[in-house]
């Protein structure tokens, strides 16, 4: 329907995601948005140079996009060119989406089929411009930020939420000169951070064949998310005490070499259940810095790093990853609750983590919802639950996990990973007790 594939929207509408981001990469500071409109025939082809040097057609362009949202009930988040674009060229694609005007963008966007503006949001102004979308350096960036801004310009109702981009993993100062020099011209500030097993960009691991300790690499590698989240927001309190401006960590997610036998520049991976902890140990990471932490989007959805979807031609599978998305649902629009947890480590060699993970938190409907995740491979982890201002009665729950570290979903067999009912579940007390098995994540509903 309306030229993208109805099972690939299906099974994403079922996520309920909040935003989309497009185009992301270092393809944004490459993409002309006046190249992806009009008659799709007509359209001018490039060479995407960050893709393996394939030749874009430019048959996804704004219309697609926004059309996409609008079939999954997400709201756009749009990344503008700064790296490769003009000021001009940006303000008129914020004036072709949004404005209800009389005016020369608004008319092209009528000509091209689409006569009611589209509501956009979210507007980052560039991508990665301390890498692939300039090398440029934060000061000359703030000042490039404060220029392309100034004429990103609400029209009509729509009103634009922008977003700076933010630092380069650890690259504090990057956020302390983003933060002094135009803290108050900005909405959000980005940050980007993969997980690497390795920690070497330039062999990163097989993202199926792996050992215990690659899986315990993983997941450490993962936790760093909460220690750079706490040091950048440390650095925007002193400038934003009331934390105004939100952090958006827009890029997110495992990073393994790519599948053998595939085209090393489309990053396409395989997706394990290794792969559903480090999403589950972020979405906790999230909850916890919820007060700063304004959105969060994970790099790609399908076919490219860590995916909600693989397909294959006509076949398409869930990996393990979306059967997070899916089960973490029930935290959306809900309010965070603080979680105290208290237990054993998960000792590999010399290393050590939590052997569990939690996050809890209250929705409109009164229902509390607890996820869980056991780090152990090995070892199952018995938990007694106490609640403070709430008495369970009864409680279910979901559980993903899998007999190998490894299991993952194949086109051959697409059902390997997914989630099943949780069982032993026991309510007394206003205590819950249940026995999570060895590398699992769990999601429990208590009433």
């Amino acid at each position: 329907m309306r030229g993208i594939r109805q099972d690939v929207v299906q099974a994403l509408r079922k996520l309920q995601i909040p935003v989309l981001r497009w185009p992301g990469g270092c393809f944004a500071d490459e993409y002309h948005w006046k190249d992806g409109i009009g008659p799709r025939d007509q359209r001018p082809r490039m060479i995407n140079t960050h893709w393996g040097g394939v030749v874009e057609n430019n048959h996804f362009g704004t219309h697609e996009f926004l059309d996409l949202c609008e079939q999954l009930g997400a709201e756009p988040y749009v990344c503008g060119n700064v790296g490769s674009g003009s000021v001009q060229e940006m303000m008129e694609w914020v004036e072709y989406m949004t404005s209800d005007a009389d005016s020369p963008m608004a008319n092209l966007r009528r000509q091209n089929g689409r006569e009611q503006p589209w509501p956009v949001r979210y507007f980052g102004v560039g991508n990665e411009s301390w890498g692939c979308g300039g090398n440029m350096r934060p000061e000359y960036y703030a000042d490039q930020y404060r220029r392309y801004s100034t004429f990103v310009k609400n029209y009509g109702t729509n009103r634009l939420f922008r977003i700076a981009c933010g630092a380069n993993v650890a690259d504090y100062n990057w956020t302390e000169v983003l933060m002094r020099e135009v803290g108050r011209r900005m909405d959000g500030l980005s940050l980007h951070y993969y997980t690497l097993t390795t920690g070497n960009w330039n062999r990163k691991g097989s993202a199926t064949d792996f050992t215990e300790a690659d899986w315990h690499a993983a997941l450490r590698q993962a936790l760093v998310m909460d220690d750079l989240i706490t040091r950048h927001a440390r650095i925007m309190d002193r400038f934003d005490p009331d934390k105004r401006i939100g952090m958006i960590v827009d890029e997110w997610g495992t990073w393994h070499d790519v599948e053998p036998g595939t085209n090393p520049g489309f990053l396409y991976q395989q997706n394990t259940l290794r792969d559903a902890l480090v999403a589950a140990l972020h979405f906790h990471i999230f909850h916890r810095h919820a007060d700063r932490v304004r959105m969060a989007n994970i790099a790609q959805t399908v076919n490219v790093l860590q995916a909600m979807i693989l397909t294959d031609r006509d076949r398409m599978l869930l990996t393990p990853t979306y059967h997070v998305f899916e089960m973490y649902r029930v935290h959306q629009d809900a309010t965070h609750l603080p979680t105290d947890v208290a237990g054993p480590a998960y000792r590999f060699e010399q290393q050590t983590l939590p052997q569990l993970s939690a996050s809890a938190s209250r929705g409109r409907d009164g229902r509390l919802h607890l996820s869980l995740a056991n780090l152990d491979p090995q070892r199952a982890a018995p938990v007694l639950t106490r609640f403070h201002g709430f008495t369970p009665t009864r409680a279910n729950g979901r559980v993903l996990t899998a007999d190998a570290i490894n299991a993952h979903n194949t086109f051959d067999r697409p059902r390997t990973v997914e989630p099943r009912a949780l069982t032993g579940l026991a309510v007394a007390a206003g205590e819950l007790q249940l026995t999570l098995p060895p590398k699992c994540i769990a999601i429990l509903e208590l009433e």
